[in-house]
């Protein structure tokens, strides 16, 4: 068990039979009442984002997740197929469990499974990723000096709004938390 005082970003928790990862936590102590935390959580079973306030020393059970090493290795319709990379072991996730890393996912990419009591809940990308352009607008000359962008589509079907230099095949770096344009590669 562990207090909702003790709360930290990307803790896990286990409360009303569902697993949280803590994305946001503020402790508030008003001047008449008793304290309590306000929280944001994310479910790891369906990707819903809950706000859920605590009373200050409240506890919930602690989610011990376990993250492994597996690779990318193909899609087969709905179905993406992943392998272990100690174990050498295979298994799929479906397009609904994905539905923001396939942005992300290229074949052979080394990424971490998250999974709780065998229960397989969804992959961790890297912060970043290397995506090709494979679709983009000529930038217009003279249009530089307020910071224009333009939308450039990425090998995986990802639109990105990148600056006007960025031209067809260029390889850029991908934040994958936002989905932004971080810089060339």
């Amino acid at each position: 068990m562990i207090s909702v005082n003790d709360f930290k970003t990307g803790l896990t928790v286990e409360f009303e039979g569902e697993i949280f990862t803590v994305l946001e936590f503020q402790h508030v102590k008003p001047g008449k009442g008793a304290a309590f935390v306000r929280s944001k959580l994310k479910n790891l079973r369906n990707g819903n984002t809950v706000e859920k306030t605590f009373r200050a020393g409240e506890t919930v059970s602690r989610a011990m997740i376990e993250n492994r090493d597996v690779q990318y290795l193909y899609a087969s319709g709905q179905d993406h197929t992943f392998m272990d990379n100690e174990t050498y072991d295979q298994f799929t996730l479906s397009a609904e469990q994905l539905e923001w890393e396939l942005n992300f996912l290229k074949e052979n990419m080394n990424v971490k499974i998250i999974s709780y009591q065998g229960e397989i809940l969804g992959i961790n990308l890297p912060n970043s990723v290397e995506l090709r352009v494979v679709e983009s607008e000529p930038g217009v000359k003279g249009n530089t000096a307020t910071g224009a962008t333009k939308n450039a589509k990425m090998e995986t079907g990802l639109n990105v709004q990148v600056p006007l230099f960025i031209n067809q095949d260029d390889i850029l770096l991908i934040d994958t938390r936002e989905g932004k344009y971080i810089s060339r590669a």
